[in-house]
C-alpha cells in the first residue's frame, strides 16, 4: 500500500479530459467533486499514478516503492506456488482492481489477493471484478498513515474478506485482521496461516522478507 497524493479527487467526465485537466480538477474543494464510477475510473489516463476509488471519490497514489514492489512479489510467489499446486483458485498481483461498493462505487487495489476457483470463474475478462477476494495482503509503505491503512483494511472487511494480512517491511512484522473484529501480530520469526481460506497454506514470515 503507498501513500495517496489526494484523497477525494474525482472528475466529471474523465474519458473527455487530458492528464493535464484531470490533475487540475484533483485541486478542487470536495464539496465541489462529483463522484465517479467504476466505468470512469476504466477511462482514466495518469501515465505513472496508481488509482483507486473510494466511496465515490478518486484516489491517487504514486507508483510503490521498489522494496514494496520486492515484498508484494515474493509473497505473491509463495501464496501462487501453493494455490496453483493445489488449484486452490486464483492469486491476483498488486494493484489489480476489485469493485466491493456501488452507488456510490468502491474500487480498492490490494497488493496481493486470492480467489478461490469457484468465484473466480464469475471474473468478467473486462472491468473490475464486482466482488472481494477472501484473503487480502497490504504491504506498508514508509509514508503510510495509519487512519488510511485501518480504512482500507476496513473496507476490505466490511466488504466480505475473511482476513487481512498486513505486511510491515521496515518492522518486519505482520498483522492478521480478522472480520470478527480480532487482530493477531506476527513476530518475525513467526508464520503466515492461510487457515479455512488457503488450506494447507503456512509460511514462515521471514520467508517474505527475503
Amino acid at each position: 500500500m503507498t501513500s495517496p497524493s489526494h484523497l477525494g479527487a474525482t472528475f466529471p467526465s474523465a474519458e473527455l479530459r487530458t492528464p493535464a485537466e484531470e490533475l487540475n480538477t484533483m485541486t478542487m474543494p470536495l464539496h465541489a467533486q462529483p463522484l465517479m464510477t467504476a466505468d470512469e475510473i476504466l477511462a482514466l489516463d495518469l501515465p505513472g499514478k496508481s488509482t483507486e476509488l473510494v466511496r465515490g471519490h478518486l484516489v491517487v497514489r504514486q507508483p510503490p516503492s521498489s522494496c514494496h514492489g520486492r515484498v508484494a512479489a515474493r509473497l505473491a510467489y509463495l501464496i501462487g506456488h501453493h494455490v496453483y499446486q493445489h488449484d486452490l483458485g486464483a492469486v491476483f498481483s498488486q494493484d489489480t482492481g476489485f469493485q466491493i461498493a456501488s452507488n456510490p462505487d468502491s474500487v480498492r487495489a490490494p497488493d496481493v489477493a486470492f480467489v478461490p476457483t469457484a468465484r473466480a470463474a464469475e471474473i468478467p475478462p473486462r472491468g473490475y471484478a464486482r466482488m472481494t477476494p477472501d484473503l487480502v495482503a497490504e504491504i506498508v509503505s514508509p509514508g503510510d498513515s495509519p487512519g488510511e491503512l485501518l480504512s482500507k483494511v476496513g473496507d476490505w472487511l466490511e466488504s466480505g474478506a475473511s482476513f487481512v494480512w498486513v505486511i510491515d517491511p521496515a518492522r518486519r512484522e505482520g498483522r492478521v485482521h480478522r472480520a470478527d473484529g480480532t487482530v493477531a501480530i506476527i513476530p518475525t520469526e513467526g508464520a503466515l496461516d492461510g487457515e479455512d481460506v488457503l488450506p494447507g497454506f503456512r509460511c514462515p514470515l521471514a520467508e517474505v522478507f527475503r
